[in-house]
Protein backbone atom coordinates (compact mmCIF):
# COMPACT_ATOMS: atom_id res chain seq x y z
CA UNK A 1 0.00 0.00 0.00
CA UNK A 2 1.44 3.42 -1.29
CA UNK A 3 0.57 6.97 0.83
CA UNK A 4 1.01 8.46 -2.40
CA UNK A 5 2.45 11.99 -3.19
CA UNK A 6 2.69 14.19 -0.44
CA UNK A 7 0.01 12.30 1.87
CA UNK A 8 -2.20 11.95 -1.42
CA UNK A 9 -4.64 9.19 -2.06
CA UNK A 10 -3.74 5.67 -1.09
CA UNK A 11 -3.09 2.96 -3.23
CA UNK A 12 -3.52 -0.63 -3.08
CA UNK A 13 -2.48 -2.72 -6.10
CA UNK A 14 -2.52 0.41 -8.49
CA UNK A 15 -5.63 2.28 -7.52
CA UNK A 16 -7.06 4.47 -5.23
CA UNK A 17 -9.10 3.45 -2.62
CA UNK A 18 -12.02 5.40 -3.54
CA UNK A 19 -16.37 4.49 -4.39
CA UNK A 20 -18.29 6.73 -5.83
CA UNK A 21 -21.97 6.10 -5.83
CA UNK A 22 -25.00 8.75 -7.46
CA UNK A 23 -27.82 9.38 -5.75
CA UNK A 24 -31.12 10.15 -7.74
CA UNK A 25 -32.00 12.61 -5.13
CA UNK A 26 -35.21 11.57 -3.52
CA UNK A 27 -36.31 11.55 0.22
CA UNK A 28 -34.36 8.05 0.45
CA UNK A 29 -31.01 9.27 -0.85
CA UNK A 30 -30.07 10.52 2.27
CA UNK A 31 -30.38 6.75 4.25
CA UNK A 32 -28.58 5.45 0.95
CA UNK A 33 -25.33 7.90 1.20
CA UNK A 34 -25.06 6.67 4.99
CA UNK A 35 -25.12 3.07 3.61
CA UNK A 36 -22.71 3.60 1.41
CA UNK A 37 -20.17 5.77 3.17
CA UNK A 38 -20.48 2.73 6.12
CA UNK A 39 -19.96 0.23 3.29
CA UNK A 40 -17.05 1.89 2.37
CA UNK A 41 -15.17 2.33 5.60
CA UNK A 42 -15.97 -1.06 6.42
CA UNK A 43 -14.00 -2.28 2.76
CA UNK A 44 -11.44 0.33 3.57
CA UNK A 45 -10.64 -1.61 7.26
CA UNK A 46 -11.63 -5.21 6.17
CA UNK A 47 -9.49 -5.13 2.45
CA UNK A 48 -6.83 -2.64 3.25
CA UNK A 49 -6.23 -2.59 6.67
CA UNK A 50 -6.41 1.29 7.43
CA UNK A 51 -7.74 2.06 11.04
CA UNK A 52 -10.91 3.10 10.95
CA UNK A 53 -12.32 4.25 14.52
CA UNK A 54 -15.90 4.26 15.61
CA UNK A 55 -15.62 7.76 16.28
CA UNK A 56 -14.41 7.90 12.58
CA UNK A 57 -17.32 6.00 11.58
CA UNK A 58 -20.16 8.13 13.10
CA UNK A 59 -18.91 11.37 12.26
CA UNK A 60 -18.51 10.45 8.66
CA UNK A 61 -22.63 9.19 8.67
CA UNK A 62 -23.45 12.73 10.43
CA UNK A 63 -20.93 14.54 7.67
CA UNK A 64 -22.88 12.35 4.73
CA UNK A 65 -26.32 13.18 6.06
CA UNK A 66 -25.75 16.88 6.52
CA UNK A 67 -23.95 17.20 3.89
CA UNK A 68 -26.58 15.26 1.15
CA UNK A 69 -29.65 16.85 3.19
CA UNK A 70 -28.63 20.09 1.98
CA UNK A 71 -27.81 18.97 -1.57
CA UNK A 72 -31.63 17.21 -1.54
CA UNK A 73 -33.23 20.15 -0.09
CA UNK A 74 -31.63 22.99 -2.30
CA UNK A 75 -30.71 20.93 -5.53
CA UNK A 76 -32.84 19.71 -8.39
CA UNK A 77 -31.60 16.15 -9.62
CA UNK A 78 -29.17 13.85 -8.89
CA UNK A 79 -26.51 13.84 -6.04
CA UNK A 80 -23.05 12.56 -6.75
CA UNK A 81 -21.30 11.33 -3.47
CA UNK A 82 -17.39 10.27 -3.19
CA UNK A 83 -15.52 8.96 -0.90
CA UNK A 84 -11.94 8.73 -0.51
CA UNK A 85 -8.52 7.94 1.26
CA UNK A 86 -6.27 10.63 1.76
CA UNK A 87 -3.46 9.91 3.97
CA UNK A 88 -5.00 8.77 7.58
CA UNK A 89 -8.47 11.23 6.20
CA UNK A 90 -11.53 10.11 4.54
CA UNK A 91 -12.17 12.71 1.79
CA UNK A 92 -16.21 12.80 1.51
CA UNK A 93 -17.49 15.01 -1.67
CA UNK A 94 -20.64 15.76 -2.68
CA UNK A 95 -21.84 17.25 -6.02
CA UNK A 96 -25.14 18.66 -7.23
CA UNK A 97 -26.65 21.05 -9.34
CA UNK A 98 -27.29 23.97 -7.46
CA UNK A 99 -24.19 26.63 -8.41
CA UNK A 100 -25.37 28.78 -4.76
CA UNK A 101 -22.41 28.46 -2.22
CA UNK A 102 -23.35 27.47 0.86
CA UNK A 103 -22.12 29.77 4.46
CA UNK A 104 -21.94 29.18 7.86
CA UNK A 105 -24.14 30.69 10.06
CA UNK A 106 -23.29 32.47 13.32
CA UNK A 107 -23.61 30.29 16.09
CA UNK A 108 -27.28 30.79 17.16
CA UNK A 109 -28.48 28.39 20.18
CA UNK A 110 -32.10 29.75 19.45
CA UNK A 111 -32.20 29.00 16.16
CA UNK A 112 -34.32 25.71 14.81
CA UNK A 113 -32.41 24.08 11.95
CA UNK A 114 -30.06 25.37 9.50
CA UNK A 115 -26.81 24.37 11.59
CA UNK A 116 -25.78 21.60 9.18
CA UNK A 117 -22.79 23.44 7.61
CA UNK A 118 -21.88 24.54 11.44
CA UNK A 119 -21.85 20.73 12.56
CA UNK A 120 -19.58 19.86 9.20
CA UNK A 121 -17.09 22.42 9.68
CA UNK A 122 -17.00 21.50 13.65
CA UNK A 123 -16.14 18.25 13.09
CA UNK A 124 -14.13 17.90 9.86
CA UNK A 125 -10.45 18.20 9.54
CA UNK A 126 -11.11 20.23 6.44
CA UNK A 127 -13.85 21.58 4.49
CA UNK A 128 -13.98 23.39 1.32
CA UNK A 129 -16.84 24.38 -1.13
CA UNK A 130 -15.25 24.89 -5.04
CA UNK A 131 -18.29 26.01 -8.00
CA UNK A 132 -18.15 23.91 -10.79
CA UNK A 133 -19.24 24.44 -14.17
CA UNK A 134 -22.30 22.87 -13.97
CA UNK A 135 -23.17 23.56 -9.48
CA UNK A 136 -20.93 23.26 -6.59
CA UNK A 137 -18.62 20.36 -4.95
CA UNK A 138 -18.43 20.37 -1.16
CA UNK A 139 -16.08 18.74 0.59
CA UNK A 140 -15.17 17.33 4.31
CA UNK A 141 -12.03 15.56 5.82
CA UNK A 142 -12.58 13.34 8.53
CA UNK A 143 -9.81 11.34 10.54
CA UNK A 144 -9.93 8.05 10.41
CA UNK A 145 -8.08 7.23 13.84
CA UNK A 146 -9.06 8.66 16.83
CA UNK A 147 -6.58 11.40 18.52
CA UNK A 148 -4.13 9.80 21.20
CA UNK A 149 -5.13 11.37 23.89
CA UNK A 150 -8.95 11.03 22.73
CA UNK A 151 -10.07 14.55 22.14
CA UNK A 152 -12.39 15.47 19.47
CA UNK A 153 -10.83 17.41 16.78
CA UNK A 154 -11.78 19.59 14.14
CA UNK A 155 -12.19 22.85 13.34
CA UNK A 156 -14.87 25.68 14.53
CA UNK A 157 -16.75 28.04 11.85
CA UNK A 158 -15.42 31.05 10.86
Amino acid sequence: MDPGPLGGARTFDGGPIQATVVLDGDSSCIARARHHAVDFLTRVQSEHGLPVSARAMEVTQLVVSELVTNSQKYAPGPVLMESRIVGDLVEVTVWDSDPTLPVARAAAPGRVGQHGLEIVMALAQGFEVRREPVGKRVTARIALPDDPDGGISGRRPS
